[in-house]
């Protein structure tokens, strides 16, 4: 195992800083999750970035926001900026449950503590910066802000609240993958150059903005306070620029200010994606979390990432809004390398946890002509039906695997991430395509399952699938027929784990007892479920706040009340004896006697 000093992480303390030899800082970053420094972790990545520029860069991982401040005092004002997130995740989705209950744990906090973070720390965190530095820039960063950039609905204080900047107080804010976007700032405030007009940077501003040809003006915030189909409308272009090649900027007035969005970077190339992932990361926690558990850490630590991106364009997912819908991915020498890296860890017994990304199978798949791509603006690229332009050849990521497993000291690599059973039932007009899908379907399910394979048939009703931009549940059956056949062939008893979703927006209580009659009749006792929780920034949460789909704007039933949802969630669970009763009675209620006797017998 390689040793480590305490320099070889970024510093956290005045006296880290004293260590590294440095009497100024250039870069002072925030960040409400603890400093792991390893490339699944935001903060770490962009102070990577910076420090490869040549930058003397600071993180404060957890800042106390309730005492002295001390915390945001103790490093003193940067030369350049401040650098705010929220963290891996949305810090709402991170302290409550879909039913606004308060968790018990935040999984990126040493030892799970669930009070090391305030509600909205991109917020508050900016808000108390600019009261200390009024002088010194704050952007803002991570999947907070970014979700944030525009006029959303927030359902934790059940209101439609202004874009995150508005709120904060912060200069300007990077929305999705912040390495490019980073660069280019710290490049233009070094050589005192305007920074607002560089792409994926979202600011606020009371001056005129000067049209550009292109620019979409969305309906000002105001007035979708007032209207809730225009702030249905309004998503539609947010998520269509956010998912193109060459995107339009976007404007929005609130009171006397505009919100320019400038249109995003085109996806990184192979190298740059390898240049991010190959800095030098210790790939642990910083060393003053030592006996301590980091379980967001632990969870990912024997895992690596192969790609960014995701083309599934799920109705309830941020991910395209944050990383866009084009697949980057990592060249075979930098995956191995960081493989290579992982084996050194002192912990690690042969075994990878994962070798995926957003989704399991989307490695180096793209579009065969991508001038084609260059004009779509389809949020998926496998609804409703799978693009004849894309390329779902999975040589490339069989390739990885071989490369993988061949090295020694790997006794077996998993793929923990979730597969899309949709790419690999598709049949491509390409023979040569099509048996690469055969061999990586045997492959995945002999060699790279641990147990149980995780896929996401999430509903099984058609109207709500086609609402959530899923496959057919036709294909689920189609795939387990495949995955029973694969396992008997290989002497294998593996299961496979469904994984649903109950109130999605379209979902009724009927659909939800029909669920339950399906999965009853494919003899699953289900455990991977959820209450649908209405995120900022996808169609979904559009849909479910305002009754109308963002891209029909026909309107869209959604359960919105605590008996509505209860209703619908315990149907996951007819096998259970306690929920028999209500169940019964619910069905009866709504007049389908016919779902007893299936789920129960006469």
């Amino acid at each position: 195992m390689k040793e480590y000093k305490l320099t070889d992480w970024l510093p956290t303390t005045k006296k880290e800083v004293e260590l590294h030899g440095w009497d100024e800082l250039d870069v002072i970053l925030f960040s409400g999750d603890a400093y792991v420094d390893h490339p699944s972790f935001g903060a770490a990545v962009i102070g990577r970035i910076l420090e490869a520029e040549g930058l003397r860069v600071a993180i404060i991982p957890q800042p106390n926001w309730r005492d002295d401040l001390r915390d945001f005092k103790k490093l003193g004002r940067p030369r350049l900026f401040f650098g705010v997130s929220a963290g891996c995740m949305d810090s709402m989705v991170n302290k409550y449950t879909a039913n606004k209950r308060l968790r018990s744990d935040d999984a990126y906090t040493p030892d799970a503590r669930p009070d090391m973070r305030p509600e909205y720390p991109s917020i508050v965190y900016t808000q108390i910066l600019k009261k200390l530095y009024p002088d010194v820039p704050v952007i803002l960063g991570g999947i907070e802000a970014s979700m944030r950039r525009l006029t959303h609905y927030d359902y934790w204080q059940d209101r439609v609240r202004p874009s995150i900047l508005t709120d904060s107080g912060a200069d300007a804010l990077i929305y999705g993958m912040g390495e490019k976007p980073i660069v280019e700032l710290v490049k233009r405030l070094k050589q005192q150059q305007p920074v607002f007009d560089i792409p994926q940077l979202a600011y606020l501003t009371k001056k005129e903005v000067l049209p550009q040809e292109g620019d979409i003006t969305l309906f000002p915030h105001e007035e979708c306070l007032k209207d809730k189909k225009k702030q249905a409308a309004n998503f539609r272009h947010i998520e269509e620029e956010s998912n193109k090649y060459a995107a339009s900027r976007i404007l929005q007035t609130v009171g006397k200010h505009t919100v320019v969005v400038n249109p995003p970077y085109p996806p990184l190339t192979e190298a740059e994606l390898d240049r991010s992932f190959d800095l030098p990361y210790t790939r642990l926690p910083h060393p003053k979390y030592k006996g301590k558990r980091i379980p967001a850490y632990d969870m990912i630590k024997f895992s690596v990432n192969i790609h960014r991106g995701c083309f599934g364009g799920c109705a309830f997912c941020t991910i395209s809004a944050h990383q866009g819908k084009f697949i980057v991915s990592r060249s075979k020498e930098s995956i191995l390398k960081e493989v290579k890296a992982v084996m050194e860890l002192p912990d690690f017994k042969g075994y990878l946890s994962d070798l995926g990304g957003p989704s399991a199978n989307m490695y180096k798949m793209r579009g065969r002509d991508e001038a084609v791509c260059k004009k779509c603006k389809r949020p998926s690229c496998i609804h409703p039906k799978v693009c004849p332009n894309l390329n779902t050849d999975h040589s490339p990521l069989l390739d990885i695997y071989h490369a993988v497993d061949s090295l020694p000291g790997i006794k077996k690599s998993f793929i923990g991430s979730g597969v899309r059973y949709d790419l690999l039932l598709h049949q491509s007009k390409d023979p040569k395509t099509n048996k690469s899908t055969q061999q990586y379907t045997r492959e995945l399910i002999a060699r790279h399952v641990s147990g149980r394979l995780k896929v996401a048939p999430e509903h099984t009703s058609e109207r709500v699938l086609n609402i959530m931009r899923k496959p057919s549940f036709s294909q689920f059956g189609e795939f387990k027929k495949i995955f029973d056949r694969i396992n008997r062939e290989e002497g294998l008893r593996q299961q496979l784990i469904p994984y649903f979703i109950s109130s999605h927006p379209g979902c009724k209580e009927e659909d939800m007892a029909e669920l339950a009659v399906i999965t009853k009749r494919l003899d699953f006792h289900l455990e991977q479920v959820q209450d649908f929780t209405p995120t900022p920034m996808t169609v979904a949460t559009e849909a479910w706040y305002t009754g109308f789909h963002p891209y029909t704007l026909e309107p869209v039933f959604s359960a919105k009340t605590q008996r509505e949802k209860l209703a619908q969630r315990q149907f996951f669970f007819w096998y259970k004896p306690e929920e028999r009763r209500n169940i019964i009675n619910e069905l009866r209620r709504i007049g389908r006697q016919d779902l007893i006797d299936k789920l129960y017998g006469k």
